[in-house]
């Protein structure tokens, strides 16, 4: 025996050999024993010492923990999962096992789904493979009591459904089922029953559990906060993230055909006025920060001042903006851009490949080329809408000189107001079309019509019963004579609406939203048939103005000027006769600006860019009129234009819109894995979250109250 005090200076002195003897030290309950035994290097020496002296050595080298039962039941089962699986050799269950001999020992992995128990000893249930294209039966019996079947049994029945696990049995040739299958309406998504095989099963591994305070089940309404289970369980939601990853593989392979280069830019991009809200992001240096990018324009157009010719990429954009339903405050664009080309080029390359991504769809229908063009006059006051949706045939028209002076000061405050009109064709019966006019205007849909400071729609129902008195207020000239294309037949609708004389500004007119909502509601009611679902109605909108006026609930580009590029401020003029007028009256100036649209969706945008350095200074300068300081945030590029940038195009197809439309849904959050809810939250992880008062320090910031 030796003292406690020089036998603690031998402890302290031998941690490397008190180390190589943890592992036989921490399999002893070391306070509840009167001594242990060390070894060292030199000479085993038996040490007594107190609880409390062994308790504070074993703590510096590590800690024993005593799990609770609920902690110790999860590492026992975790513990099995962690066996040296071959993966390899676990099949994931495909088609070519329909044509297996029976007798085949096979062993497969995926989910649970439905369980029937036949009685206590005999059991279906079925087994999704992990891609959940193709499914299998399985049957559970115990009729040999102790046997590897029957523990499997006992097994299968305290497990959930959507449990993943590893199976293992012999197949067998299955019967035909004399009634039908319950499990097959737990099936219903699109998977490859195995119709002539099933499996006995001889043993069973959960690799998870699914406890009972967790509701996992097909066809079940999930919120997003619930977005995981959603995704496991709705077949549809799956599909639309694997119709949007073969369009990007199609996508990329084309480009790469056209000899296109993806080119990846930076995320950590600076605050430049381009038009709309950006994300800042802090840094440690204080006063400094990050912006997030609109999108990679100033980069795209850097990289054709670099030589390189054609440039792609699926950029992620960052935008806070209002939402809607095809707007995130994060989204993917497909952007695009070629030097040495113009406007024609592009929309050229485009419809090359948007066709070939919709011929890689053939449920979803062709696409003719060419499409079809207008100016955003045309739309304007054909359809009441830069992205017209062309697959309603009734156009906008004025009629203002067709009127008289006293029906129109009755629909209208307006001193000087331009007058249009439509025409629909719903039922034959003018008392049913009535109704629902009548119904549409005092609905939710409808009611926002009525507050229009510019007067309230008129509606006239024509019917042959009484052809005066129907569209009698319009005059007798209007009813003798209408205007072509507004002729009312029995039962036909005209709705007519007045708005401020003058050139178009934005994107849409009152009435052109009214036609667009009335269609819906007809279509809702079972009035007009509804456009077939394959049914693509693409187009160019062309010849938008080069400058708008300023918005106060948009940034715009922070000039003085009271104007705004349209499109962003690298636009450039369309024509020589638009560079002129720059210098004269600027709003009156058209833009290479170019939009595709399709039923009624803004799918993209683009434009003929300004490759000068000098006439984008003086944009800048002279027609925004923005502030030096704001001019020295663009150096960069005005620095590489001035390299001798070629002249150069481009566009950006927004790609959560464009798999939107593909897989028919209304919402961009339908095709997006974890989208953003209409107050820009992320409900699943909770997302923004408050930053704590030690955050904000590091980033020399303090939240104002």
């Amino acid at each position: 025996m030796i003292s406690l005090r020089h036998t603690a200076q031998h402890v302290v002195s031998c941690s490397s050999c008190l180390r190589s003897s943890y592992a036989e030290i921490s399999r002893l309950r070391m306070w509840e024993m009167p001594c242990v035994e060390v070894r060292t290097r030199h000479h085993e020496t038996s040490l007594r010492a107190s609880a409390a002296c062994l308790r504070g050595t074993i703590r510096s080298i590590g800690t024993i923990i005593r799990p609770d039962s609920k902690a110790q039941d999860a590492l026992d089962g975790y513990r099995e999962t962690l066996r040296p699986w071959d993966w390899n050799q676990i099949d994931n269950l495909q088609p070519k096992w329909e044509s297996s001999k029976p007798g085949a020992l096979v062993k497969f992995c995926g989910y649970l789904s439905t369980r029937r128990d036949v009685n206590k000893n005999l059991s279906f249930t079925v087994l999704r493979n992990p891609r959940q294209k193709v499914s299998i039966q399985i049957v559970s019996s115990a009729n040999e009591e102790g046997s590897k079947a029957a523990k499997a049994h006992a097994r299968l029945k305290n497990l959930r459904e959507w449990t993943p696990v590893i199976v293992e049995g012999v197949t067998k040739e299955r019967a035909p089922p004399k009634k039908q299958d319950p499990n097959a309406e737990a099936l219903k998504e699109e998977t490859t029953e195995m119709k002539t095989i099933e499996i006995a099963l001889t043993s069973i591994t959960p690799l998870n559990e699914i406890p009972k305070d967790v509701f996992v089940k097909s066809d079940t309404a999930y919120g997003p906060e619930h977005r995981h289970l959603q995704l496991r369980t709705d077949s549809a939601a799956r599909r639309r993230l694997i119709t949007r990853s073969n369009a990007v593989y199609q996508a990329r392979r084309h480009l790469q055909g056209q000899q296109f280069l993806e080119v990846e830019t930076p995320l950590l991009f600076k605050s430049t006025p381009e038009g709309a809200r950006e994300f800042l992001v802090p840094t440690r240096n204080k006063g400094l920060a990050y912006a997030l990018p609109q999108s990679p324009q100033q980069y795209k157009q850097i990289l054709m001042a670099s030589g390189i010719q054609r440039y792609y990429q699926f950029a992620r954009c960052f935008r806070d903006e209002d939402l809607r339903a095809d707007r995130q405050p994060e989204f993917t664009q497909l952007d695009l851009e070629m030097a040495f080309a113009d406007e024609e080029v592009v929309m050229q390359e485009t419809e090359a490949l948007i066709y070939s991504i919709w011929r890689d769809m053939p449920f979803r229908g062709k696409v003719k080329l060419p499409f079809s063009r207008m100016t955003y006059h045309e739309a304007m006051s054909s359809y009441g809408s830069d992205k017209p949706d062309l697959r309603y045939t009734a156009k906008i028209q004025s009629v203002t000189t067709q009127l008289e002076p006293d029906f129109i000061s009755k629909i209208t405050p307006l001193k000087h107001p331009e007058v249009e009109a439509f025409k629909m064709t719903l039922s034959s019966n003018p008392k049913e079309n009535r109704k629902f006019i009548s119904d549409f205007f005092v609905s939710p849909e409808g009611n926002p019509f009525l507050e229009n400071p510019d007067g309230q729609p008129a509606t006239f129902c024509g019917d042959a019963s009484q052809p005066m008195s129907s569209l009698g207020p319009l005059g007798y000239r209007f009813t003798m004579e209408p205007p072509a294309g507004l002729e009312t037949d029995h039962g036909d609708l005209l709705v007519m609406q007045a708005r401020p004389h003058g050139p178009f500004t934005g994107g849409s007119t009152v009435l052109g939203n009214l036609r667009l909502a009335l269609y819906k509601a007809a279509i809702a009611q079972g009035l007009i048939e509804a456009p077939k679902p394959n049914d693509y109605k693409f187009a160019w909108v062309t010849d938008f103005p080069l400058f708008s006026p300023t918005n106060d609930a948009e940034p715009g580009q922070g000039g003085t000027s009271g104007l705004a590029s349209t499109h962003h401020p690298f636009t450039a003029p369309k024509t020589a006769a638009d560079l002129d007028l720059l210098l004269t009256d600027p709003t009156k100036a058209i833009a290479a600006h170019y939009d595709i649209v399709v039923n009624g969706v803004e799918l993209g945008g683009g434009s003929r860019r300004i490759h000068n350095a000098e006439v984008q200074e003086f944009i800048f300068r002279d027609v925004l009129k923005m502030a030096p300081e704001r001019i020295e945030d663009f150096r960069h590029l005005l620095e590489a234009l001035r390299s001798g940038c070629p002249p150069h195009a481009g566009l950006a197809l927004g790609w959560d819109r464009l798999i939107a439309m593909l897989t028919g849904v209304e919402s961009v959050r339908d095709v997006i894995a974890f989208p953003k809810s209409g107050s820009g939250e992320d409900v699943l992880v909770k997302s923004p979250n408050r930053a704590t008062g030690a955050q904000w320090d590091t980033y020399h910031l303090k939240v104002k109250d």
